[in-house]
């Protein structure tokens, strides 16, 4: 029974390890050549994995994006959420950081960029969970820190919070086209801080 066990332990660590090389190749390779120029058999290639290996982890290589985005979009939660929880930040500069940061780490994110890309063209419906769960997340989150901000006086209170977390996120989304897909991130970036500041002077009493 004890070698069993440690057969079927030693199995699951291969099956998980194979489960790990293929997302890390996908991810480069999505990352590079897009959605649609990425092929399962090239990610099989260059993963050196059998084709049926991808298809025992992934139904398809839609199944197989929305996995490499969901990575993207966790290590994005991971990093706001250390924002949100530090105790030691007022509202108003946990919201500063927030924002900043959001921006920082999606600039890293390229697959989450060309599922922006392909909204011009071609929408990605089967990642729309995916997104639209980011965006509840998001308003959760930052209705958190403008709750904090009234109590703690450093915001005005709001009659509809929930309008003007709409409103925030849709200024978030459309500064993610100029900056990820035209290229401007590295000329804007040094004046997100002023930006920001408008944003948060604009919540204060």
């Amino acid at each position: 029974m004890y070698f069993e066990t440690i057969i079927v332990k030693y199995y699951n660590m291969a099956i998980e390890d194979t489960r790990d090389k293929i997302l890390s190749v996908a991810n480069k390779l999505f990352s590079r050549f897009g959605f649609h120029k990425t092929s399962m058999d090239e990610i099989a290639k260059i993963a050196r994995k059998a084709k049926g290996s991808l298809y025992y982890h992934f139904a398809s290589k839609e199944d197989l994006f929305k996995e490499v985005v969901s990575k993207e979009i966790i290590s994005l939660k991971t990093q706001l959420s250390i924002i949100i929880e530090d105790t030691d930040l007022s509202a108003s500069g946990k919201m500063k950081k927030y924002l900043t940061k959001r921006m920082e780490v999606l600039n890293d994110a390229s697959n989450y960029h060309e599922t922006l890309k392909a909204d011009f063209f071609e929408h990605f419906h089967f990642i729309d969970d995916l997104r639209n769960e980011l965006d509840e997340w998001e308003k959760g989150n930052l209705k958190r820190i403008i709750l904090q901000g009234i109590e703690t006086k450093e915001f005005a209170p709001i009659k509809d919070i929930d309008v003007l977390l709409d409103i925030l996120i849709m200024v978030l989304k459309g500064l993610e086209i100029p900056f990820f897909l035209q290229n401007k991130y590295e000329k804007y970036i040094p004046y997100s801080e002023g930006l920001m500041s408008i944003l948060t002077k604009g919540l204060a009493p």
